[in-house]
């Protein structure tokens, strides 16, 4: 039999990572489900105790009921970026991640020579400073009509997962992918909701510890500008019917 703090540690553990007994025993690699685990019918084996060290930071010491300290981390849920450019003078660069590129991201995340095939540059506006941005390309359709194919957010680097609004849009970086959503917390629970702002996307739950890193988006690069107001298109619109109203009276 397993010490009982020791399961109750293991329990509270996966609470607080939101998962279900079955999402736990995937994650650690183990049969099936946890049930087993948390009735203390089974012991908590070095490869569990590893895994939870290894993927979530979790004090051995603190499981088996020896420390008090939960996290050999404490930013167990920080989602600060990994890696940071500065330029010839010191002062932090903008890096550029396009759409190409965004798909190797999650992996190279602390790759410094990865970094370096990137574009990066100093943008000398009082609104960039005293922060760290990123610019992110937009792909896919899934966040209009704000952002569009092709354009670019710049978006500045949030350090922990609770600093997250509703109201503002992120570029969130996860294990295997680079989104650009709308995120949402629901109170007393630690799951979260991806939500694009295309309706024919439908929300999907994430766990808060497959963010990587998470960047709040605070304005964006578009292109094609032109001088149509919503006047002229309204214009365009009763010209067009009029003229369809002559041809169906002809």
């Amino acid at each position: 039999m397993e010490n009982e703090l020791t399961v109750a540690r293991f329990i509270e553990v996966r609470r607080k990572l939101g998962c279900t007994q079955v999402e736990f025993a995937k994650l650690l690699g183990v049969s099936n489900t946890t049930a087993d685990l948390e009735r203390g019918k089974t012991k908590l084996s070095g490869r569990v105790v590893a895994e939870l060290l290894k993927q979530f930071k979790i004090n051995p010491l603190w499981l088996f009921g020896n420390s008090e300290q939960q996290y050999l981390e404490t930013s167990n849920m920080s989602v600060i970026p990994k890696m940071i450019t500065v330029d010839s003078s010191g002062n932090e660069n903008m890096v550029l991640v396009n759409a190409k590129a965004a798909a190797g991201y999650p992996q190279n995340i602390q790759d410094v020579s990865w970094y370096k095939q990137l574009p990066a540059f100093d943008f000398p506006i009082p609104e960039f400073r005293n922060a760290t941005y990123r610019g992110f390309q937009v792909e896919g359709d899934s966040m209009l009509p704000n952002l569009k194919p092709g354009e670019w957010v710049l978006a500045k680097a949030i350090e922990h997962i609770d600093d997250v609004s509703p109201n503002k849009i992120y570029v969130v970086v996860l294990e295997d992918a680079v989104l650009v959503k709308k995120i949402e917390r629901l109170p007393k629970s630690n799951n979260i909701t991806l939500i694009s702002l295309n309706e024919s996307y439908p929300p999907y739950g994430i766990k808060p510890f497959q963010i990587q890193e998470l960047w709040q988006v605070n304005s964006k690069i578009t292109f094609g500008v032109d001088a149509t107001t919503e006047k002229g298109l309204l214009r365009q619109l009763q010209e067009s019917m009029e003229d369809l109203k002559r041809q169906l009276g002809k």
